[in-house]
């Protein structure tokens, strides 16, 4: 049996030049991983690209495992700030309104780097963290849930985990395969229709 990666840290960057050390691993490595691929994202490629010394790299990164996982979760806490967000700005609306907002910001955040986005969804199963992306997925349900509870008068279902379950991974679905899988670049009219429809979909499902 192959043994599993190492994804953590050695230890964390607390003075300014060793987070700027870092910072320039992670980018790098994200750049590597966008213009090469996995397989080609080596230790020794990152630390020519970060233009850093392997050495340095392995004062903080035990393999190219932990890199992408570093940047695995730089993503998502940017992707998570938007989501965040916008729950907090749409707490005191309406469903109808509420949900065209939500799915709005779906599609904004999986158009945060959307070729790196691609990249990590298939290479997370080799670096061993869909326990993290699991729980990044508990966040947005848990926020969705507490939006429902609150607006319990305006829906038709009183089983508010269905609910939220069905409607965050309709959102998530939609918004990842337009982004991710559908054309190269989605215009202002494309984006507005999909969000039509898919506000449409799951404010429909909810009343």
């Amino acid at each position: 049996m192959a043994r599993k990666p190492l994804t953590k840290p050695r230890k964390t960057a607390t003075q300014e030049r060793a987070r700027v050390t870092v910072d320039a691993l992670v980018e790098a490595t994200a750049r590597i991983l966008v213009k090469e691929g996995f397989d080609k994202a080596s230790t020794n490629r990152i630390a020519e690209e970060a233009g850093v010394s392997v050495g340095s790299l392995y004062q903080y990164y035990p393999s190219k495992e932990a890199l992408v996982a570093a940047v695995i979760d730089r993503h998502n806490r940017a992707i998570m700030r938007v989501v965040t967000a916008a729950f907090a700005e749409v707490a005191s609306q309406p469903v109808d309104k509420a949900v065209r907002r939500l799915v709005a910001v779906a599609i904004e955040a999986h158009q945060i780097d959307p070729r790196l986005h691609r990249v990590l969804a298939e290479q997370i199963p080799r670096t061993g963290r869909l326990a993290d992306v699991e729980a990044f997925g508990r966040q947005t349900y848990a926020l969705f849930r507490a939006y429902l509870e609150a607006h319990g008068d305006e829906l038709r279902t009183t089983d508010l985990d269905m609910a939220a379950f069905v409607s965050v991974t309709s959102i998530e679905a939609l918004a990842h395969t337009a982004v991710l899988h559908g054309p190269q670049k989605l215009s202002g009219e494309t984006v507005r229709a999909l969000v039509d429809e898919a506000t449409r979909l799951v404010a429909g499902y909810l009343r």
